[in-house]
């Protein structure tokens, strides 16, 4: 594992790039210092970029959230999100699973989440006792999204019901302007140890990247996979066979304080072998 003060070499030995969003681009608020020049430097070396994100919402609402934050279109390719691939499954079932859902959902999540059934034939249900499945796109923004206690009346509510889960973000948490917060991930994680029937979509599923390479064209062997959680984007990139870097001012940056050995611990602890690591995603 290399331990690069910043990005320049790596952009020379690969020449694609799948890059992570929050936590490597912005922290949901604002861009994070350098990433933007970053992104810029790579595009002009001429080295395409799809930006991979475990974000509950259509690959469109990123982009536009994206725009609000100062970083424009042309700074990087597409984007390839879990609430587009989600939107995609129930649009055109992969397996009898999704197949079996049935056509009423209870969400649980914030409005902004609900783009993902946006021309799809799927009715909301006020309560889960009238709903088929439950769409989980994380805690709603009524309640604590520090406090995993807040949603557990609603998840019993709904497995008391027999819903299977439709989880949209398979992350734990995330890290939104200097705080700490659940994502859907850590409901589905409660949901399923009561014996909940979850799907999730999204990293480190590698079915998640099979449209991001195709739309790069690039051999995997010449892609780098960019990101800052061990358990979803350097999991996710292993299981895709790329190779990946690690950011290490993301989601695991009070742990390491920077602290290259301690990253390679946490590392190695986690199994997985990124070829580098970065302080931050900078030039």
């Amino acid at each position: 594992m290399q331990h690069l003060d910043g990005f320049a070499p790596l952009a020379e030995q690969y020449d694609g790039f799948v890059i992570d969003l929050w936590g490597v681009v912005h922290d949901g608020i604002n861009p994070l210092p350098g990433a933007a020049e970053c992104l810029a430097r790579l595009r002009a070396a001429g080295k395409p970029t799809v930006m991979l994100s475990n974000a509950p919402r259509r690959s469109a609402a990123l982009r536009e959230a994206m725009r609000a934050m100062g970083l424009p279109d042309d700074l990087y390719g597409e984007i390839m999100s879990s609430g587009e691939a989600v939107h995609l499954a129930l649009r055109d079932p992969p397996d009898a699973w999704w197949a079996q859902l049935g056509r009423r959902a209870f969400h649980l999540g914030p409005m902004r989440d609900r783009n993902i059934l946006h021309g799809l034939d799927i009715v909301l249900a006020e309560r889960p006792q009238e709903a088929d499945f439950l769409l989980n796109t994380g805690p709603d923004d009524h309640r604590n999204p520090t406090d995993l206690a807040e949603f557990e009346p609603t998840l019993r509510e709904c497995f008391a019901a027999g819903l299977p889960m439709v989880c949209a973000n398979p992350d734990l948490e995330v890290i939104r302007g200097g705080r700490r917060v659940l994502c859907a991930g850590a409901l589905a994680v409660a949901y399923a140890s009561w014996g909940g029937d979850v799907r999730s979509l999204g990293k480190p599923d590698p079915a998640i990247y099979r449209p991001v390479l195709e739309v790069l064209g690039i051999p995997a062997d010449r892609v780098l996979a960019v990101g800052d959680s061990l358990r979803t984007d350097i999991a996710g990139a292993a299981a895709a066979g790329l190779a990946s870097c690690w950011v290490l001012s993301g989601l695991h940056d009070t742990q390491l304080g920077g602290d290259r050995s301690a990253a390679e611990a946490a590392a190695s602890a986690a199994g997985a072998s990124p070829v580098a690591t970065v302080p931050r995603f900078v030039w």
